[in-house]
């Protein structure tokens, strides 16, 4: 299941560039236009994670943040033109979980993205993926097909996983280098190549053979 980002931006530009930002990352998005009932509406969404203006028509992000901390714990950052000490104080002091000024460095906003749904969502260990047949298993380090396992090493396991996570659609190889360097695996291109073809040799030995398909000049896909 994707991770849902609710963007609380009246600007329609920022709001539409974050939408596509966060949607070429894996993550589902919503953007409400309407500010009379932004609380209703993050009530019946249920986002994982909140970017939030400080400065909306008829109310405020400080208000808001303080109705949402009345019955949700959902990181909310803080994306605003309001930059002074007392802006960011404030938005710590009200529940807020990071504070970031525009205009925004894309990598940096993302790393924190990141950071608070890792904290705020802790992988289950039990966890499975499934696509085609095959099931990976997140605790074990594994993967089965049709009664046969075969083992992963760590950097296999985070390239499986993001490629489940996507199945079904083109996964390019900069935004899966860039999702390894996010979890430490220091990985660069010309490793990914040859993670992916170590991969495809395991899965081709226990019968899985053309799961991960090349789409040429934009990545993978399963």
């Amino acid at each position: 299941m994707k991770q849902k980002i609710s963007i609380i931006e009246d600007d329609s530009l920022i709001r539409n560039e974050l939408k596509t930002l966060l949607q070429s990352h894996g993550y589902e998005t919503s953007a409400p236009e309407d500010f009379s009932d932004v609380i209703g509406q993050i009530r019946a969404e249920q986002p994982h994670l909140i970017l939030l203006d400080i400065k909306l028509p008829g109310t405020s992000g400080f208000s808001l943040c303080v109705q949402i901390r009345t019955f949700s714990e959902v990181p909310i950052i803080f994306v605003t033109s309001c930059s002074t000490d007392m802006d960011e104080l404030s938005s710590i002091m009200l529940g807020g979980d990071a504070f970031i000024t525009k205009p925004y460095n894309t990598a940096i906003l993302l790393a924190k993205i990141t950071s608070l749904l890792k904290r705020a969502y802790p992988v289950q260990q039990s966890e499975q993926m499934t696509c085609g047949g095959a099931v990976l298993h997140l605790e074990s380090s594994s993967l089965d097909y049709s009664g046969q396992s075969v083992e992963l090493t760590k950097n296999e396991l985070k390239i499986l996983y993001y490629l489940f996570k996507n199945a079904g659609k083109i996964c390019s190889r900069g935004h899966m280098v860039e999702f390894l360097w996010d979890n430490q695996l220091y990985v660069d291109d010309n490793a990914l190549s040859v993670n992916i073809n170590r991969i495809r040799e395991k899965l081709a030995g226990i019968g899985l053979k053309d799961f991960i398909k090349t789409k040429h000049r934009q990545g993978y896909t399963i």
